[in-house]
């Protein structure tokens, strides 16, 4: 039996390579996605305290300074959150181009594939036809001989 040799082999290989450089990239954007989200957590929990602590410099003897102060830092800190959700709101676009781009990058492989297992299926093919039509040959031969024998 002959060796199968895909043509476009080369191809495919590249295929692979695109498509791990797109798995990288797509958990590298994942991964500033999650960073992103805990910086966003981290912001809410620090706002959260500041609303605390607001909430008790009232109830306690009032002070104009600190109630300022706090009211400062909690508008700096609603500032601070909606920048953070749209740096969010960017690192999910990114993620999801790169889920795109890593679909179609697989779509290409899985297509390429797909292009080698039928060039696969015709050679197969082909090396039946040949070795049905070898037997095919020395059967007749060897009848052949055999009726020149007994001549």
């Amino acid at each position: 039996m002959s060796k199968f040799i895909y043509k476009m082999q080369n191809i495919l290989n590249i295929k692979y390579k695109l498509e791990e450089q797109a798995r990288l990239e797509f958990a590298a954007a994942n991964r500033h996605l999650m960073e992103e989200e805990e910086i966003l957590m981290q912001v809410r929990e620090r706002q959260a305290l500041y609303e605390q602590e607001g909430r008790r410099l009232r109830q306690e003897s009032i002070s104009v300074v600190r109630l300022r102060e706090n009211r400062a830092a909690m508008q700096y800190m609603e500032q601070r959150e909606k920048q953070q959700q749209t740096r969010v709101q960017k690192a999910q676009k990114a993620v999801d181009e790169k889920m795109e781009q890593l679909t179609d990058t697989m779509k290409e492989r899985k297509a390429q594939e797909k292009l080698r297992e039928n060039a696969f299926a015709d050679f197969i093919q082909e090396e039946n036809a040949r070795e049905s039509k070898e037997i095919d040959e020395l059967v007749s031969f060897n009848y052949g001989r055999k009726q020149r024998e007994e001549q």
